[in-house]
């Protein structure tokens, strides 16, 4: 049971620019209500953050794509056990596999994998381009690998530590509400992105 995968869709002025950091594995350590021993249980979550690209910022040509449709699987009534609404787009060049299968219309269900599609290409190149710039020394916020703890909260205590600055704040309530504490925590997480970024090009300077 429970939530296994999520998709959501942010907008809004340097939505992107903010939300970046957030890209890592975020740990949960709590004590379950079905815990009679009062042992804490630990769970842990990987968000990937991806812009999403303009069509002028990334040209794909419709030759190197195979769209593939079919029955959407899951929940869905009637309607979707009956209809290949179910969308499968692939990048033939690079394999880069997007689907969707949300929406009743085969349509809709292609608008979204192409977005997605268009979104995991531009992270791809963007990927690539930070392997090259950092090969002497990697930036230590926003180019480890989504595998990488980069915070925990552990309800037990209401506490939230992000593993990157070394840093933990409490009220773990108001945290998850996007409150002044979210902003501040993202604030210095930016703040030290931008410091590590000027150590990178220093020290390529000094070369």
């Amino acid at each position: 049971g429970g939530l296994r995968h999520a998709v959501a869709s942010i907008a809004g002025a340097e939505a992107y620019k903010c939300l970046k950091f957030e890209g890592g594995v975020h740990r949960v350590q709590r004590v379950p209500k079905t815990e009679k021993q009062g042992r804490i249980h630990t769970s842990t979550m990987t968000v990937a953050i991806l812009p999403q690209p303009t069509e002028m910022r990334l040209q794909i040509s419709p030759k190197d794509l195979r769209i593939e449709t079919k029955r959407a699987s899951g929940a869905g009534g009637q309607h979707v056990n009956t209809t290949d609404s179910a969308v499968r787009i692939v990048h033939i060049p690079t394999g880069i596999v997007s689907e969707c299968q949300q929406e009743r219309s085969q349509i809709r269900n292609k608008e979204k994998a192409m977005q997605m599609l268009y979104a995991k290409l531009y992270n791809a190149k963007l990927e690539e381009e930070t392997k090259k710039r950092n090969t002497a020394r990697k930036i230590q916020i926003g180019t480890k690998g989504r595998s990488e703890k980069i915070r925990t909260y552990n309800f037990p205590q209401d506490r939230i530590t992000d593993h990157r600055i070394s840093r933990s704040v409490h009220h773990i309530e108001s945290f998850m509400l996007g409150e002044e504490m979210l902003d501040e925590m993202i604030q210095t997480v930016r703040e030290y992105a931008d410091y590590e970024t000027l150590m990178e090009i220093i020290s390529e300077n000094e070369k």
